[in-house]
């Protein structure tokens, strides 16, 4: 059985001439305020609201901020101007943060983790360096490093991992 898959869905149906009903209702909203202001102020009082009315009517109707709607982005900027902000600031370093960079530094190779460090931020160099290998644009020195060192393990008991230290420290 074939069914038909709508498309398009996220254009908008064009029902008043060339503007969508929202379109329409921002520009008529807008048209109306400004008929309202120059009604009731003066000319050279109501100039400067009526700019400021029509633009906004425009901005609203037709412009998009990054693909999405002005709207949204005037939602955004009102809830980031009126809600709390909570501003954060780690001056805390790692330890041994120093002697790896120099360490690097100096020898000019591959920064390589060791067990002491993040399981996490090991599995990710080494996912990295496996994706590169696939990829074919890793450079000999990684594929060397990955191949001797065994950059990408099986997860380990503990005892195993004391086992391993142990025998790195010999």
């Amino acid at each position: 059985m074939q069914f038909q898959v709508p498309q398009f869905i996220e254009v908008e149906d064009k029902i008043f001439g060339p503007l969508t009903f929202k379109q329409f209702i921002y520009v008529g909203g807008g048209l109306g305020a400004c008929y309202i202001l120059w009604r009731i102020l003066p000319i050279y009082i109501a100039a400067p609201f009526i700019a400021a009315v029509a633009g906004l009517a425009a901005g609203l109707a037709f412009f998009q901020l990054n693909g999405r709607p002005f709207i949204l982005g005037l939602e955004s900027g009102f809830f980031f101007l009126i809600r709390s902000k909570l501003y954060l600031w780690n001056n805390t370093r790692k330890k041994n943060a120093a002697p790896v960079a120099a360490k690097l530094a100096a020898s000019g190779g591959v920064y390589v983790p060791k067990l002491s460090e993040s399981r996490l931020h090991e599995l990710s160099w080494s996912l990295d360096i496996k994706e590169r290998i696939a990829q074919g644009v890793a450079n000999d020195e990684e594929r060397h490093v990955t191949h001797t060192q065994h950059a990408v393990s099986a997860v380990h008991t503990p005892q195993q991992i004391m086992d391993e230290l142990s025998e790195a420290a010999h």
